[in-house]
């Protein structure tokens, strides 16, 4: 597994087999808004730089900052160049609605390995927590 973790990259990427470079830079970049590393209105960074500093093709980096504008978690401003976007104003309802496909993921899975729910919900909430940690905490390694 190669790690990527740069003062220019605000986030971590685990690149592993089997996943698609885009979707774990995707994912990658996803977990450091929603925890906080990264914040609203802060520069995201340019293809050049995301596809230099992880050593991926400027296309894959190009797809990756185009599907985290799709999500709305990136905007362009003009001038400004790519930066984190607010947290979307919907309801909670309909944001846990976003989650359905990844849910079922996670429920086949935990079936699969013959986890019963409550060891499900005791590891979601262990992750969460994680996710929660004050800031010097995430970024300890």
């Amino acid at each position: 597994m190669i790690r990527h973790s740069t003062h220019v990259i605000p986030f971590r990427v685990n690149l592993g087999p089997g996943v698609p470079i885009h979707e774990q830079v995707v994912y990658a970049a996803k977990k450091a808004v929603i925890s906080g590393q990264m914040r609203a209105g802060e520069a995201f960074p340019s293809v050049r730089v995301l596809s230099k500093a992880l050593k991926i093709n400027p296309n894959t980096a190009h797809k990756v900052i185009g599907q985290l504008v799709l999500e709305g978690l990136l905007e362009v401003r003009p001038g400004l160049g790519t930066v984190v976007a607010g947290l979307p104003p919907s309801s909670a309802a309909d944001r846990s609605h976003l989650l359905q496909k990844e849910l079922e993921q996670l429920v086949v899975e935990a079936k699969k390995l013959g986890l019963d729910l409550d060891d499900v919900t005791e590891a979601v909430h262990w992750h969460w927590r994680r996710l929660e940690a004050p800031e010097p905490l995430m970024r300890r390694r």
